[in-house]
């Protein structure tokens, strides 16, 4: 309910209070004019004082609620206070509406709050997912070509368990690309290389590289690499 029905239905109930005011007024007008006089006149003279008596105390110890329409003395009064007792009904009935209305507007607020929190959520995870796919692609165009087998040829790096596509090419970035490099990794060289690889923070001593470089330099060349650089 938007403002220009209340103000409607705040008017109707104002002119229905009017005619009703203005109907009770007539009713008492015809009464104080017709009424008494047809039995005063035919009354003797004392009967007619006493009734004249009665009628003002009654009127002035009867409560402002006696003067409420009665359908028996003026049914258009009467009618008149039903349809205002109905429009009262009607205005709180109206009243709950907007209260369950505004209640409503309240909890799709919420969702509505919670519904952007997930899209800037989903917003900042593409954003990341651009971002890692913009390295992979500078990494894909800057990979060095690769080279026939021969003395300084690179070897597979995806054979270390932990390396695949991308960690091999960041690597070769890196100026990495034997076995042997990464099997004379000290402990210095390792913290080194793990804090260029911030999206793979750890793997290093995690899957054991070292480890495995030694091995797969021995199975490839048949000897064991020199010991860490000094």
């Amino acid at each position: 309910m938007n403002g220009i029905t209340l103000l409607a239905l705040i008017a109707i109930a104002i002119g229905v209070v009017v005619a009703y005011r203005a109907g009770m007024l007539r009713a008492r007008r015809a009464l104080r004019d017709d009424a008494p006089l047809r039995p005063l006149a035919a009354a003797p003279l004392p009967q007619a004082a006493d009734a004249v008596a009665q009628r003002s105390t009654d009127t002035l110890a009867a409560p402002p609620a006696a003067s409420a329409p009665n359908a028996l003395d003026d049914p258009l009064a009467a009618e008149r206070f039903r349809i205002l007792l109905a429009l009262e009904a009607q205005a709180a009935t109206l009243r709950r509406t907007i209260a369950a209305r505004d209640a409503e507007l309240a909890r799709l607020r919420e969702l509505a709050e919670d519904r952007s929190a997930l899209y800037r959520g989903f917003a900042a995870a593409r954003e990341e997912s651009a971002r890692l796919r913009q390295v992979l692609v500078d990494l894909e165009n800057d990979a060095p070509p690769p080279l026939l087998d021969g003395p300084g040829a690179p070897d597979d790096l995806r054979l270390i368990v932990g390396v695949g596509p991308v960690l091999e090419r960041m690597l070769q970035q890196l100026g990495i690309t034997t076995y042997r490099q990464i099997a004379r990794w000290s402990e210095r060289d390792i913290d080194e290389f793990d804090a260029r690889l911030p999206e793979f923070h750890g793997r290093i001593r995690r899957d054991g590289w070292v480890t495995q470089a030694r091995a797969l330099h021995h199975s490839k060349y048949g000897e064991p690499p020199s010991g860490p650089r000094g």
